[in-house]
């Protein structure tokens, strides 16, 4: 049987904005999201791509269209549960003639729990507990609430995934696409751009303190050493301000993903090996050019002195 963990909110965020060419979300053994509240709550409001989790005699029950052994994410959440040292009762329903929709426990704080037990018992990987349920989620990504129920496979195909978030609340990681999507701005609050590819994008142009382009290719053989400091500098001054950034090139898995990786390594005065094992977390498909690799090491030395990440390693 496998254990549970806690997840947190942002990485529940980052899990539904995975991408290659399409949305994630649409891989069968990808994720499974599920909702244990009542079906109420459920009905007037759930975390995208959810789907309810019911009882039956008093215990949850896995939905019988779910195969648990190989899915990769198996997260499940309550109202507002942010331990898992939580001990719960289910009280059922006392009606003989009610539906099993109906056939449900008061959910209370730690359903989630009772919920993981039960899918525990069908996976291989850990079940994940939403840290602060959807209470938490909802108040920070509130554009991820939704009433619709997804059930086709090309409706997870089209899903418009967001930038993802690499500092909470202050730094995300994007596609030239998502920059040029107004209402992703606005949902993110996003207040500065470093555009690290040729492409324009429809905000901020021309505008020096809150945008900054650094116009080159996914080349090797491209500088993006020398504007490293200067990228780090604008994104601090901003944060510092309260100020979301969204960092972003054509992909977001080269040219932005470097910039990304120099900023938290200045940020955080951490290894390359750290900061890199941090933003693979955030976005799993990033994959910055050899040249760009090594103008990293150039600048962990810059900070740290001396080389302390190995890039011989395949893992780079």
């Amino acid at each position: 049987m496998a254990g549970f963990l806690l997840c947190e909110p942002t990485t529940l965020y980052n899990i539904l904005n995975q991408e290659t060419k399409h949305s994630r979300l649409a891989e069968t053994n990808y994720l499974y999201l599920l909702d244990v509240r009542t079906k109420r709550e459920y009905d007037e409001s759930h975390i995208i791509t959810a789907q309810r989790m019911k009882q039956k005699g008093g215990k949850y029950v896995v939905p019988e269209s779910m195969d648990l052994e190989c899915v990769k994410f198996c997260i499940v959440y309550d109202g507002i549960t942010n331990s898992l040292d939580v001990s719960i009762e289910l009280e059922e329903k006392d009606k003989p003639d009610s539906s099993e929709d109906e056939e449900e426990g008061n959910v209370v704080m730690g359903a989630a729990i009772e919920g993981a037990k039960v899918l525990a018992e069908h996976t291989r990987h850990p079940v994940y507990i939403l840290n602060g349920g959807y209470e938490r989620f909802s108040a920070s990504y509130h554009f991820f609430r939704t009433q619709k129920i997804f059930s086709m496979p090309q409706e997870l195909d089209a899903f418009q995934t967001y930038p993802v978030e690499i500092v909470p609340g202050e730094v995300y990681l994007g596609t030239s696409r998502q920059a040029c999507n107004p209402q992703m701005h606005k949902h993110l609050k996003v207040k500065a751009h470093v555009n690290v590819c040729l492409e324009t994008a429809p905000f901020f142009e021309g505008d020096k303190k809150n945008f900054l382009h650094i116009k080159v290719t996914d080349s090797p053989e491209e500088d993006l050493f020398s504007h490293f400091r200067q990228a780090t500098h604008f994104m601090d001054a901003h944060v510092n301000l309260g100020s979301v950034v969204l960092v972003f090139s054509t992909q977001g898995i080269s040219r932005g993903c470097t910039m990304v990786l120099a900023y938290l390594m200045h940020r955080n005065k951490e290894s390359l090996r750290r900061s890199w094992a941090h933003v693979q977390n955030c976005k799993n498909n990033i994959r910055p050019n050899r040249g760009f690799v090594q103008q990293l090491v150039n600048w962990e030395k810059v900070i740290h002195g001396a080389v302390v990440t190995d890039i011989s390693d395949p893992h780079y």
